[in-house]
């Protein structure tokens, strides 16, 4: 693709990726059924390992995936490898939706403004990775909340930047970032790709 812009990696990349998997699984079951001497449709991928409905016949994937090496133990017009290509061309945009809410405090003496509470629920669709959403929710409300709080990119009279550093320039810190709560809501898996997910990059530097 053209980048990870938009939340794009588990929506497009992700949804290549399982579009990959299949054909891979459905090659390596013919390897496997092969092996086992049994019909295709008796042979079920689970677990790491391909297995016989009903019995205890099982073949483990390294096993399959040396003959699919091995010309001589494929079924006839077979190619060997397990190599594949998929592209997956989705027909709408994976954004999110969600709502954020902040509760703030402000010293009506010096303007400081001090963020209580923060609560974010998203719907992310089906959520693949929970620890690596969550992040991407903090660290992306941290990245809002800066913007919205602190942060300016101040110019002299010449025009010449005065906040040419971190030194300089507000960016938030971890005494900024209040507690988040943070829930996802996974009753709408998203139609438009296999994986039922939408992206989540985005989301936490908007709500905020």
């Amino acid at each position: 693709g053209t980048g990870t812009f938009g939340s794009r990696s588990i929506a497009v990349g992700g949804a290549a990726l399982a579009l990959a998997a299949d054909e891979i699984i459905a090659k390596a079951t013919q390897i496997a059924a092969h092996q086992l001497e049994v019909a295709v449709a008796d042979v079920q991928c689970h677990d790491g390992k391909f297995v016989v409905k009903g019995t205890d016949q099982i073949i483990a994937w390294k096993e399959v995936a040396r003959a699919a090496h091995a010309p001589a133990l494929l079924p006839a017009g077979c190619t060997p490898g397990l190599e594949t290509q998929a592209d997956f061309d989705p027909v709408n945009v994976a954004w999110s939706n969600g709502c954020h809410v902040a509760e703030v405090a402000v010293d009506t003496e010096t303007g400081k403004v001090n963020v209580t509470r923060y609560v974010a629920v998203d719907d992310f669709g089906t959520v693949i990775n929970p620890t690596i959403v969550h992040g991407q929710v903090h660290g992306g409300i941290a990245q809002g909340l800066g913007p919205a709080l602190f942060e300016s990119v101040q110019l002299d009279a010449t025009g010449q930047p005065l906040t040419g550093s971190f030194m300089d320039y507000a960016i938030a810190r971890a005494d900024d970032v209040p507690d988040i709560e943070a829930e996802n809501d996974e009753s709408q898996p998203f139609p438009h790709n296999l994986l039922g997910a939408k992206g989540c990059g985005e989301s936490g530097a908007v709500g905020a």
